[in-house]
């Protein structure tokens, strides 16, 4: 099999799994009239998501990086389908609690398998390929949001989705492998460095920003019309995605950890033009930044580390969305309820620990390199 093919198979497991994080302004509104519930107990749903596919993500990776990704997909797979078909079943908010779980379990190893397809085949393109796969993520929900805000009642979009993801991305699992010959360092060493803790603290403040925008953009908008909150939750996703094979393209020219030093500054910007009332512009600057940020440092991990273990390194650092993602839905929006100002102050100092603790890797970085030599180590697979 064509190592192009992977990336497409990539791409469209992103798709599905866009609508966890990317689809959720437009299904939150749903799923708290459907449960009667409130903001903050429909938050906990999201916070969940960020929990359970972050932290479920390397130990999927380590089966994937072990014994082949094929098997560990499947079983994601269905797990990701039970989370909507779940919620559909669900009568009332802790079995949607359960059941959005489990999917974001499934989701999580399905994105880090997905990911390190376009890492492990193409060395050569990291920031590129990978770009490329998780552009998906994004661009499934800019598809899907439109329908999912012309539709009254959440039974109907997560039966269609579970039943969809079930089929294709079972199916798409099923075809998957990795290259056999790649070098790379065990999670056993890498966790034990302080790049990677300094990585791992720098993702943890990016994601903050990008998380409280992903899950109250609906509650940040209730000011405006319908028609420009249906317009920002779709255009969201749509940046979030498209710029990632972008972004990723620049990363291979100029640097992957440099062009993600960037990226964390335009999320700064973006969180301050919040604290000024102006959530349009910051919406576009999230979402601009968000997404390829989020790609960039599975590329940062792997050509730092190397990609013989790269799903469960990248794995690893992935925990940082989880509690990035505790303190940019569930916290941000206790916060909200107290105070909007302290909320915002609160991503303004998220985003600037996302730039400060990630300056001190760049000077440890050669552009243009990658570890240990590899290349063109495509030819074999597992």
């Amino acid at each position: 099999m064509k190592r192009e093919t992977f990336l497409a198979i990539g791409f469209i497991v992103m798709c599905f799994n866009s609508l966890y994080q990317y689809s959720w302004n437009a299904l939150e509104p749903l799923l708290r009239t459907g449960f009667s519930v409130s903001v903050v107990q429909i938050a906990l749903g999201f916070t969940l998501f960020s929990v359970f596919s972050s932290f479920f993500q390397p130990l999927g990776g380590h089966f994937a990086d072990r014994d082949g990704p094929r098997n560990v997909g499947i079983v994601a797979s269905v797990l990701a389908s039970l989370g909507f078909l779940g919620t559909y079943l669900s009568p009332n908010i802790l079995y949607f609690y359960v059941f959005w779980s489990l999917g974001s379990i499934g989701e999580g190893i399905l994105y880090g398998i997905a990911a390190n397809l376009a890492m492990k085949w193409f060395i050569d393109r990291m920031g590129f390929a990978t770009g490329i796969v998780s552009m998906g993520f994004g661009l499934g929900s800019v598809v899907a949001n439109p329908l999912i805000l012309h539709v009254d009642n959440y039974k109907i979009v997560t039966l269609t989705i579970g039943l969809s993801e079930l089929v294709v991305v079972t199916v798409l699992m099923s075809l998957i492998s990795y290259p056999a010959s790649s070098k790379g360092r065990p999670p056993g060493q890498v966790i034990f460095t302080t790049k990677f803790w300094l990585i791992y603290v720098s993702f943890v403040g990016a994601v903050i920003p990008l998380t409280a925008i992903s899950s109250q953009l609906a509650v940040l908008g209730k000011n405006l019309s319908q028609e420009e909150l249906t317009i920002l939750i779709s255009i969201f996703p749509l940046l979030s995605g498209g710029m990632r094979p972008i972004m990723g393209r620049i990363a291979d020219k100029v640097g992957i950890v440099r062009t993600t030093l960037i990226l964390n500054a335009i999320l700064l910007v973006g969180s301050l033009t919040l604290l000024v009332g102006q959530l349009i512009p910051t919406t576009v600057l999230v979402g601009f930044a968000g997404g390829s940020m989020i790609t960039l440092y599975f590329n940062v991990a792997g050509e730092i580390f190397g990609t013989r273990f790269s799903t469960v390194n990248s794995g690893i650092l992935y925990t940082g969305k989880a509690l990035g993602g505790v303190l940019g839905s569930f916290v941000f929006a206790y916060l909200y309820t107290l105070n909007v100002t302290t909320s915002e102050i609160y991503l303004v100092l998220g985003s600037l620990v996302g730039v400060l603790a990630l300056i001190p890797v760049i000077p440890r970085i050669r552009t243009g390199q990658r570890v240990m030599g590899q290349h063109g180590n495509q030819g074999n697979m597992k």
